[in-house]
């Protein structure tokens, strides 16, 4: 089950692979710890700057719409989408002596201190998404990262928009870095088929540590199923991936 809205008054979805609207309001609601083979409730939370949701799960979302302080600021319905992607709350607050104090909080943030400090290490400190969604704040998303890591995880400034791809003339060249060398993996016809290329490597390398490429189209998969040599990389596999 999904709920999306602002506060206590979230409108209600409900499905599993494809959520379907149903179009009213709860009021009161009790959150429950979901069993095997039963729906999770999720909360969609709009962004006042933004046509972007945050996503909560259950537990997320009691605890950002009852906890003293965060009610008082009213945190739940002032959250923004920062330049860097994550969901922020930002206000400027007049203090006795006449001055201006901006308390800045971060959501992906507050929720790993609030829930995860047992997974931070002194070298895993940065708190990161793992499928690169920072609006994804469901708990099973949130994760402590090293630094190399999440310099890994960062998302690319290459013009084509897809990590380790570069253009040269009409063909796309796949790179991929280990050990702070660049490794050349292939010359390809398109910019996917190099992305898919540095996806593999990636995960052979680093596993679940490692930067996969979101593959923009479904033409970009068909053309990888023919040009694959045999490597396992279907195209439900990169639609999980993305």
């Amino acid at each position: 089950m999904l709920f999306s809205g602002y506060g206590k008054r979230p409108t209600l979805y409900c499905g599993s692979a494809n959520f379907i609207e149903i179009i009213f309001h709860l009021v009161l609601f009790t959150p429950y710890v979901p069993h095997e083979n039963q729906l999770v409730v999720l909360y969609k939370i709009k962004l006042k700057n933004s046509d972007d949701n945050v996503l909560l799960d259950d537990v997320t979302y009691e605890y950002l719409t009852t906890e003293p302080y965060l009610v008082k600021i009213n945190f739940i319905n002032n959250l923004r989408k920062h330049s860097s992607g994550c969901a922020v709350f930002q206000k400027t607050w007049k203090k006795a002596d006449g001055g201006y104090k901006t308390e800045t909080i971060y959501l992906h943030k507050l929720i790993a201190e609030r829930f995860l400090t047992k997974d931070k290490t002194s070298k895993k400190n940065l708190v990161g998404a793992k499928n690169g969604n920072k609006l994804d704040c469901r708990l099973e998303n949130i994760v402590y990262r090293s630094r190399s890591v999440a310099s890994r995880k960062r998302k690319s400034s290459s013009k084509i928009g897809y990590t380790g791809v570069y253009q040269e003339n009409n063909r796309y060249r796949a790179v991929i870095s280990i050990n702070r060398k660049s490794v050349h993996l292939g010359m390809f016809d398109t910019a996917e088929e190099a992305a898919l290329a540095y996806n593999r490597k990636s995960r052979e390398l680093y596993g679940e540590d490692g930067k996969i490429n979101i593959i923009k189209t479904k033409k970009s998969q068909a053309d990888l199923s023919e040009h694959q040599n045999g490597v396992p990389e279907t195209p439900k596999e990169v639609d999980k991936e993305a």
